[in-house]
């Protein structure tokens, strides 16, 4: 690849995607993991990031961590769950190309974290920071997440768009009601790398057949 020429990424929310998200007890809420010791990866995601890797793919964390805007972990904690993430997709195989948190939120953030951050999805900003930083055309590139928000922020950068999990039709007319309609539905991570390595295998097959002038 030239230096002027830019690469393709896969976006990937954190919490619900790549790790199993927690019930705090003592809060009464599901929510991400506040420590590393309740981080934990999902099925198949090291695996996922690691197919993405293969195909020549650049595999981009963009996440909202409002918990620490609300004081429900501290900067050391996030710190520590970034290190065990990266570590225990290493020890698979697996590797990030960027990891891109927004830490704010705009009523219930304590001091400065308490703002209406440009970064925070649904807004593209996180995907568009990435993309400056790494060189990554947005229009050939996908978001992977498991809310609406992610596919909002996906939508609003220009990429193609994935959502995990399964989704009721009252939701599905919800997202289409926002703008948000995903481009595919998939169960988890796997599948999603799945359908993209079969998104890219054709697009490579179009440009081959392409005639040349």
């Amino acid at each position: 690849m030239s230096v002027n020429q830019k690469s393709s990424a896969v976006f990937l929310d954190r919490d619900g995607v790549i790790n199993d998200i927690i019930f705090h007890e003592e809060m009464g809420i599901i929510e991400t993991p506040f420590t590393a010791k309740q981080f934990r990866l999902l099925p198949h995601a090291a695996k996922a990031v690691r197919r993405l890797n293969c195909i020549g793919l650049k595999a981009v964390i963009a996440s909202n961590q409002p918990g620490l805007a609300m004081r429900h972990f501290t900067e050391k904690a996030l710190n520590d769950i970034t290190r065990k993430m990266v570590r225990l997709l290493k020890k698979e195989g697996a590797a990030l190309d960027g990891i891109y948190y927004c830490v704010c939120h705009p009523t219930k953030g304590y001091g400065r974290l308490r703002r209406n951050c440009p970064c925070r999805k649904p807004k593209p900003g996180l995907l568009k920071q990435a993309a400056r930083d790494l060189n990554i055309d947005l229009r050939t590139s996908y978001m992977v997440g498991d809310g609406i928000n992610d596919i909002q922020a996906g939508k609003r950068a220009g990429c193609t768009t994935l959502l995990v999990g399964q989704v009721k039709l009252d939701w599905l007319r919800l997202m289409e009601k926002k703008g948000a309609k995903p481009d595919y539905i998939v169960k988890d991570l796997w599948e999603a790398a799945r359908k993209i390595a079969a998104i890219e295998k054709r697009r490579l097959a179009n440009r081959v057949r392409r005639p040349t002038r």
